[in-house]
């Protein structure tokens, strides 16, 4: 797919994604149909799009808080006093997501209690690596020679930093956080078995009741909320490499 064709898709996906949950409570003769032997075909439960809405909060929350830590450490580790520790952050990185996020819920409950919380430390945990490794390869390509013309310009590290690096390693830094976004919207399912409100419910209950038009309902609304969101951020990175990657190039080279 060519950059530019990245992301076009998005409002389709946000438009299906609107029209199913406006849909899905008045579809109970079509579920009634598909699954005849089910006395309860459509789940009852909290609205859908309550449930939608609680979701996108936890994917929401715990990806900000582990792109705004992610960024910060790639950062750390690509400034020179930090580069001893580039291999200490990776391995770090890349435990949070081998760690089954389970088994994150399991050690967290017992301190934190049911709800939330604890699957927003999972989630968080979880979507760290694409995040660190895009961020530290991104700033790795920056051209040499960009920021050789930068300090020699006048400007601090600093401002190297905001108005050169980041700018530059923009587009790559948001592509890691696209998979970290996708990954934590399947993933956060699972909150529901620590109490959380989310899409999860249906497909929990649907599970545990043997209940395949639950699951159906659920896994449906959150693969359309990871399209609409992967979606979303690929126009956004395709945006910002288009018309932000110039701007730090014309303040180095000056009018």
């Amino acid at each position: 797919m060519k950059p530019r064709q990245e992301g076009r898709h998005w409002w389709r996906y946000g438009l299906g994604l609107g029209v199913l949950l406006l849909a899905l409570p008045q579809s109970h003769p079509l579920f009634a149909a598909l699954f005849p032997e089910l006395p309860r075909p459509l789940y009852e439960g909290d609205p859908f799009w309550k449930l939608t809405l609680d979701h996108l909060a936890l994917v929401s929350v715990s990806s900000l808080m582990g792109g705004l830590g992610a960024v910060a450490a790639g950062v750390c580790v690509t400034r020179p006093g930090g580069a001893e520790y580039r291999g200490v952050v990776q391995t770090l990185s890349t435990m949070g997501q081998t760690i089954p996020p389970v088994a994150v819920l399991a050690l967290a409950v017992p301190l934190m209690g049911f709800g939330a919380w604890p699957a927003v430390l999972a989630l968080t945990l979880y979507g760290l690596l694409p995040v660190v490794e895009n961020t530290i390869t991104g700033l790795s390509q920056v051209p040499a020679s960009v920021r050789e013309a930068a300090f020699g310009s006048g400007m601090t590290a600093s401002q190297v930093l905001w108005q050169v690096d980041l700018p530059l390693a923009a587009p790559i830094i948001l592509a890691g956080l696209r998979t970290s976004v996708t990954i934590n919207v399947g993933t956060a399912a699972i909150a529901a078995t620590v109490g959380a409100k989310c899409l999860g419910l249906p497909i929990i209950i649907g599970l545990n009741a043997a209940n395949l038009a639950y699951v159906l309902q659920g896994a449906v609304l959150v693969g359309l909320l990871a399209l609409f969101l992967d979606q979303t951020l690929a126009r956004l990175a395709a945006w910002t490499a288009a018309e932000h990657v110039i701007v730090p190039l014309k303040e180095v080279r000056g009018p």
